[in-house]
């Protein structure tokens, strides 16, 4: 790519690891308020919606980048290349969405590792036709050409588990509100403490609209699932009996779900008073359950499908159990 115009304005890059592309369409969803952002700052990397190459990040001077947006987890060694690149390249790396931020959905797959992994996807699977039983590899000679694929990692990362990350810009995606305030934060140079999370630091429930409907004790008997029931749209999710992650979730999404009828499912992650968010939100529901008794609470529990979908689906590779144990025979 040409040399980007010598404007005088910060440089930022933007990077897509191991996510679904969601966090780039959450930049484009600034609709016109993008323009105050592309007026106020040159993309000087964003592969994703303009052609630049590896190579124009490497000819940069290390620290010229303002500040680098690198959403997704860390799932492949290009990934982690990429973000040490960036690393050395910016003044301040910011992990953008849950998937940087905690691991995010990616993150479920340290549920199992690189061998079940590739052994389901490209053998197992009922639409796989590979008789031949061929597996990726990172390097393939095809009549004396070299052909090379990233390595595929067994666990998960999130991104400050590869690089230092100085900021954190919460959910999946994060909304449009939350990342105007940041652009603009750091354009004033008005940012908080380094490792700071860019969005309120209380939970969900202050900033829900159906806040003044939770009743002063919930006692629930049942778990249910939206399409169980018809649901009421005024009253608190938790007090209809849904799976609403809300008091263990950090605020700022404006309770998105909320207003469409959907339970919080902790997109944001937690407060900075938790250590695990899975922890925080089994601890959060256990205490609103209406039993003291051993059999009772196992029956009501085992109402939640697959537990550590549900309170871990955005963090499993921050959380403290980080993926599961393999055991292997001697």
């Amino acid at each position: 790519m040409a040399d980007a115009p010598q404007t005088g304005k910060p440089k930022v890059a933007f990077y897509w690891c191991a996510s679904c592309g969601g966090c780039e369409e959450a930049v484009v969803d600034l609709a016109e308020a993008i323009l105050e952002v592309v007026g106020a700052v040159d993309i000087a990397f964003w592969p994703v919606a303009l052609d630049f190459k590896r190579r124009d990040v490497e000819a940069m001077e290390d620290g010229s980048l303002a500040a680098s947006f690198i959403n997704g987890a860390v799932r492949t060694t290009e990934q982690a290349e990429m973000a040490q690149l960036l690393r050395q390249k910016s003044k301040l790396v910011i992990a953008f969405g849950a998937c940087a931020h905690l691991g995010g959905i990616p993150g479920l797959a340290n549920l199992w590792d690189r061998e079940s992994i590739f052994r389901r996807v490209y053998l197992e699977s009922p639409s796989t036709d590979n008789p031949d039983g061929v597996l990726p590899q990172v390097r393939y000679e095809d009549d004396g050409r070299p052909l090379t694929l990233p390595g595929f990692f067994d666990t998960v990362r999130t991104l400050d588990q590869v690089v230092p990350v100085d900021y954190y810009l919460p959910g999946c995606p994060p909304t449009p509100n939350i990342i105007l305030q940041a652009v603009r934060a750091l354009l004033r140079g008005e940012l908080p403490a380094r490792g700071s999370v860019l969005a309120p630091d209380q939970a969900l429930c202050e900033e829900c609209p159906r806040k003044d409907s939770k009743p002063e004790r919930l006692g629930l008997v049942e778990f249910k699932r939206p399409h169980q029931v018809l649901v009421d749209e005024g009253t608190c999710l938790l007090a209809q009996g849904l799976l609403c992650l809300g008091p263990a979730t950090r605020a700022g999404c404006g309770a998105l779900c909320v207003k469409g009828n959907m339970p919080c499912s902790g997109c944001f992650g937690p407060t900075s008073r938790v250590r695990d968010y899975g922890g925080k939100a089994l601890s959060a529901l256990a205490s609103i359950v209406a039993s003291n008794a051993g059999e009772e609470i196992v029956r009501i529990f085992q109402q939640i499908p697959d537990p550590t979908g549900t309170l871990y689906r955005y963090s499993l590779p921050a959380s403290l159990l980080r993926r599961r144990r393999e055991v292997r025979a001697a």
